[in-house]
């Protein structure tokens, strides 16, 4: 299925339990459609969310709203019944909200273009903490919930982890010439992928996150913008030539391509809820529904040519509990404004 969104598409994201997805546009809109299989998906909402682009998207409150973030620097809830809104943060960040990803059943994180990652508690309606962690843009965040742990990328190429228990940055990496854009845990929680710039894989063990640990250069040049976790052992990758790719990881090899949108970049992907379909976007303004069982039946063939190899790290949890500056890079940001979380006090307030 193909959804033709008319303009520039910024994120998607699927409901938790229904046959909605939703998009995020350069025109500060964000677009609600209902799909179903071998139908024509149905439009359900076109809200005007933001003053400039709607750049992040995800839903919230069991499904029932839709929090979007915007270089307008406001966060808004907008209930997905009625397209109204439930309530509006216009200070919600000091710069650009560039990313915002979904934690637990209560709380959310929010990334900016200054390299400030902000923890939202929708229990207690507000801002529960800050780190002041990176010189350059949040691109993406994913989130260990056994450890509590946030991992956070940035344009400043380095890789942060944030402990949500203790309230404090554990860990940084060493500075990359690369910007690293994406980000997603695999290995049973052993390894750490990035997606960069230059189309380099760069994988992490966890609990040393000084430096990576592997690199796998096979996309190379094409920037790897979107990751996606299959399986514990394999990642659809979402690239700058449009290439929509499964890999194996440890052994490292791209397993086979399995979709495209025709040259133009894929920003970002998703599964829906019940993992039916993968969701794609990309800069040829269009939102494509692949039937996942298909493309994964495509490289079945390719994968039992291949036999399979034991990733043998035996890496250790945790060793990493200073943060550290990166080693190079941008001119640190200035982190000694004040933090001022008064306007956000009743945040989400009418989301119960």
């Amino acid at each position: 299925m193909e959804i033709d969104l008319g303009k520039l598409p910024f994120d998607l994201d699927f409901h938790p339990s229904n046959n909605l997805v939703a998009a995020g546009l350069i025109t500060g809109q964000f677009l609600l459609y209902r799909y179903a299989a071998e139908s024509t998906p149905q439009r359900l909402l076109e809200v005007n969310a933001h003053t400039e682009s709607c750049r992040a998207l995800r839903f919230v409150n069991e499904g029932r709203a839709v929090v979007t973030g915007s270089p307008d620097c406001s966060i808004l809830a907008t209930d997905i019944e009625t397209g109204t809104t439930v309530v509006r943060l216009e200070n919600s960040h000091e710069a650009a909200v560039n990313r915002i990803v979904n934690l637990t059943e209560s709380t959310i994180a929010s990334g900016d273009d200054e390299g400030c990652i902000k923890v939202w508690d929708t229990r207690q309606r507000s801002c529960c903490n800050s780190f002041n962690v990176h010189e350059e843009y949040i691109s993406d965040m994913t989130f260990a919930s056994d450890s509590m742990k946030l991992i956070g990328t940035s344009g400043d190429g380095t890789l942060s982890v944030c402990n949500l228990r203790s309230n404090k940055v554990q860990t940084r990496s060493e500075f990359s010439e690369d910007e690293l854009l994406s980000v997603v845990i695999m290995k049973n929680g052993r390894k750490v992928i990035c997606g960069t710039q230059t189309g380099t894989l760069l994988l992490y063990s966890w609990g040393f996150f000084k430096d990576c640990s592997d690199r796998f250069v096979d996309f190379s040049p094409n920037s790897v913008d979107a990751l996606l976790k299959l399986d514990e052992d394999r990642v659809i990758t979402g690239s700058e030539n449009g290439i929509i790719s499964l890999v194996g990881i440890l052994p490292n090899r791209i397993i086979q391509p399995i979709a495209e949108h025709s040259e133009y970049p894929v920003e970002r992907l998703a599964f829906s809820h019940d993992r039916k379909f993968l969701g794609s976007i990309s800069h040829d303004q269009t939102l494509k529904l692949w039937d996942l069982e298909e493309l994964l039946q495509v490289s079945g063939s390719t994968m039992s040519n291949h036999s399979a190899l034991s990733d043998s790290d035996s890496d250790g949890m945790d060793v990493d509990d200073s943060t550290t500056k990166p080693s190079k890079g941008t001119k640190k940001k200035n982190t000694s404004k004040g933090q001022n979380f008064s306007s956000s006090n009743n945040f989400f307030a009418d989301l119960d």
